[in-house]
């Protein structure tokens, strides 16, 4: 029964890596050769800021976010008024514009993290919490489960160094060989986010090795997922970890680097999964694995992609709430 499920199953936001049901290609033209060039050379010139002006680069792009009206300081305002109804208005403001700041450091430090050698980007972690979870037992795989919290990029390349690691990754429009090389270099396979792509994980737990996924995008269909609550609100989740979790006895932790004050680098945190994550019941498991992630959101809640639009489907089929001006 459940391998049939797995059919039916596959990554939901292809650029995340990971989610639900099995994408039909995209048939997208390949990017011209200057866009390509242009990105490369802007993402290496980038990487050689030192660590610590990329994070001051990062606060004035997000202190721009905050000034300047754009899709993702609404949409921000617009999570934060879901999931926090007990704050007053100018309550939510402060912090959406607190987590703007925190995730244009996201994605301005990304070219450092995927760019600079393994050993001087590993160097920038400072903390740890709980990695004793990442321990395998002899021939059993883990499930590692990282949220868009922190610096998923240094997450993921930590858990590559540790040990054999298959990771979902769908090919990029823009920028697909450079990211591909950045994230493949600590030894981490990436696997396409289609049936074969899901096989090859199931083969991955059977030989006891890691497995990494993002679990907090919303799938791309209803088929393989189901409605649980995020923060309180109904959000599609994905059933692709549970799946994955029946079907081996793998089990399942949560891990995401915190970005630490002042450009003072990282601390790694694993949390263990919520029990039910690995349920036969669908909505159970979902409750779980939301559980999860907002646990881990609970521990540094401004570094969480809160622009991300989460609750695009409603369970009654209605609009969306991310419109009106931005």
């Amino acid at each position: 029964m459940i391998d049939a499920e797995l059919k039916e199953t596959n990554p939901g936001d292809p650029a995340a890596g990971s989610g639900l049901t099995t994408p039909t290609r995209s048939g997208r033209r390949p990017s011209p050769a200057w866009k390509e060039w242009l990105l490369e050379a802007v993402a290496r010139g980038m990487a050689l800021l030192p660590y610590g002006a990329a994070q001051v680069l990062g606060w004035l792009t997000g202190t721009l976010l905050v000034l300047i009206p754009n899709k993702q300081r609404r949409n921000a305002l617009v999570n934060l008024r879901l999931c926090r109804p007990d704050w007053s208005e100018a309550q939510a403001r402060r912090f959406r514009n607190c987590a703007l700041r925190e995730e244009s450091k996201t994605f301005i430090e990304i070219a450092y993290l995927l760019l600079r050698p393994v050993p001087r980007v590993l160097g920038l972690i400072r903390e740890t919490h709980g990695l004793e979870r990442l321990e395998r037992d002899p021939g059993r795989g883990l499930i590692v489960l990282s949220p868009h919290l922190g610096a998923w990029e240094m997450a993921g390349l930590y858990l590559s160094t540790r040990g054999p690691t298959t990771t979902l990754y769908k090919p990029q429009p823009l920028g697909d060989v450079l990211v591909r090389q950045a994230r493949a270099r600590g030894g981490a396979e990436l696997v396409p986010t289609d049936n074969a792509g899901i096989r090859r994980l199931l083969q991955a737990l059977r030989r006891g090795e890691y497995l990494g996924i993002l679990p907090d995008q919303e799938p791309k269909a209803e088929k393989g997922s189901v409605f649980a609550p995020f923060f309180g609100v109904p959000a599609l989740t994905m059933l692709l970890v549970n799946r994955l979790a029946r079907k081996t006895g793998a089990p399942v932790v949560f891990l995401f680097a915190r970005r630490l004050p002042w450009g003072r680098g990282f601390a790694l945190h694993c949390l263990p999964a919520p029990e039910g994550v690995d349920a036969e019941d669908d909505e159970t498991a979902a409750r779980a694995l939301n559980r999860g992630v907002e646990a881990c959101v609970g521990i540094c809640p401004e570094q969480y992609v809160w622009s991300y639009k989460r609750f695009r489907t409603r369970p009654d089929g209605g609009p969306h709430p991310y419109h009106g001006p931005c």
